[in-house]
This record gives structure tokens, sequence and C-alpha cells, in this order.
């Protein structure tokens, strides 16, 4: 397989945004005049996958920001700054360039994206309201008793062992049901060189992610959480650790969705954009 034969990205043109030290974050926006979102994927994810949602809340009226955080999808690779700390200022500091720190935009985070925006939010009152997206109550520190078995449960598969072809089927079979521009957001995950394909976020700055999960505690960000959170559940993810966010956010509500998979604002946006306007209801009343 070559690179033309390859899945391309033909979604809205990324602009690149300037962070703190420089980095250059691609953001992809969706012009409006209501109120603002800014979507942020979960761990060696990218923007795509927030697609559907971004385009059904522009169809509402608001305008949306979808992020590539550092090292992931169309934005910059530097050597450091591969921490959810470091993504959250990140957040923040994009927050400014955008011109929306008086606008209290909606960030939703899926996955590792849901610990980023929590953390985002912690003492930060220009968040008007956060959306958890199967994620943000995520302390892997609970499930592993050392990073060393962290890693190697969780490391990434290393695809350059898999003809391009095979890698493409597999994406193919699993999102063959889901909506349109599935595999195209997938496949934005990774990238092609020399006819073999890796991922596009390199394997030591997804193990400084991964230790970043391993190490930080997220219970100790809830009780300063002002803004409106609202925790989305897929699949069979620990209730217990949600039962503890619910009890410790000042201001949260929760929705299950047993059979849908962790990436549930791919595969169901429309569920997920629905939540995000009930959350923009309670932003508007607080």
């Amino acid at each position: 397989m070559n690179a033309s034969e390859w899945p391309a990205d033909s979604w809205v043109e990324p602009v690149n945004q300037p962070v703190s030290d420089g980095t250059s974050l691609a953001v992809r926006l969706l012009p409006g005049d209501g109120h603002p979102f800014v979507l942020v994927h979960g761990l060696a994810s990218n923007a795509l996958l927030w697609r559907g949602v971004a385009e059904q809340l522009n169809s509402h009226g608001h305008p949306v920001a979808c992020v590539d955080l550092r090292g992931h999808g169309r934005s910059e690779r530097p050597q450091d700054g591969y921490t959810t700390a470091a993504a959250a200022h990140d957040l923040g500091t994009l927050l400014t360039t955008l011109e929306w720190d008086d606008r209290r935009p909606i960030a939703a985070g899926q996955s590792w994206g849901g610990n980023v925006v929590l953390r985002a939010a912690h003492g930060d009152p220009h968040w008007g309201g956060l959306a958890a997206v199967d994620g943000g109550w995520i302390h892997l520190g609970r499930r592993f008793d050392s990073f060393d078995v962290c890693w190697k449960n969780l490391a990434p598969p290393d695809l350059g062992q898999r003809a391009p072809e095979e890698v493409l089927g597999f994406i193919s079979a699993m999102v063959a049901a889901w909506p349109s521009g599935a595999l195209e957001a997938v496949v934005g995950n990774l990238e092609l060189v020399a006819g073999r394909v890796r991922n596009r976020l390199a394997r030591d700055h997804h193990r400084s992610i991964l230790h970043s999960l391993w190490a930080d505690d997220p219970t100790e960000l809830y009780r300063a959480i002002a803004a409106p959170v609202h925790l989305m559940v897929a699949g069979s993810t620990s209730s217990a650790d949600v039962d503890e966010a619910l009890a410790a956010l000042p201001d949260a509500t929760v929705s299950w969705h047993p059979d849908a998979h962790h990436d549930i604002h791919l595969q169901h946006p429309e569920v997920v954009t629905d939540h995000l306007l009930g959350l923009l209801t309670r932003v508007e009343g607080s």
C-alpha cells in the first residue's frame, strides 16, 4: 500500500494555534454565534473523532474548537510536555488564544481528555461546564502496583509489524456500522511512513502520558471544580470510581451507556451531543 491509498483527512483544515512554550496545536474551528464548545480527544487519539458531535453542535449555532493535543493528530511534536498537567495548561492557554476567556466555554474530553479538562478547570473560573466522556476519573495507580506493570499491560502495539492492509482491514471492520467518517477518524491516529504503519503519538511520549495517568490522582481535583459537570460512562467502566466522582464534584450528573464503545463520541455522536446540549442548559441556568 502506498500513501495515496491511505485514507486522507478531508474535514475542516486545522488552524495552528500557539501555546505557552511556542508549540502549535492544530485546532479545527467551526464558527457560530452561540455558546462555544472545546472538544478534547483521548490518549493516542485525535480531533477527527469529534467530527460528528462538532457538526451537530455547530448546526445549533454553537462555535466549536476541536483540538489536537501536542504530539497528536496534526499538532506539532515537541520533545517535552507529555503529561495531563501540561495538556491542561495548553488548553488554558488556547482559551486565551481563541479569546474565549470571558465566554464560559464548555469543555468535553474523552478518556484521558476527560482527565485533561477536569484538571484544566481546577481553580480556573473561565470554564462554564465540563463533560467527561468515559474518562476524567482515570487513576491507573489504583489498578497497577507499579508503573512497570502498568506499561507492560497498556503499552501500545507495534503496528509496524503488520501490513498496512491488515491494519486498515481491522479498523474498517470495527467501525463498519458506525457513522460516515469513522474510518478516516480512527486512521487519523496513525500514519504511513515508508510503507509501514505507526502511531502518530511517539511511543516515549505515550509512555510519559500514561505515567501521569498512573501517578496523578484526579480525586484530589473534584471538590475545587465549581463548574457543572456531566459524566458519560460507556461499557463496563468501574462504577466505584464514577460514584466517587459524583459524590465529590459539587455539581455533577451522570449517564450510563452500557452498550456503547469507549469511543462513544465517534460511535454515537447524536447521544453525546444531546448530553452536551443538556449540560449547556445547566450552564445557562447557573
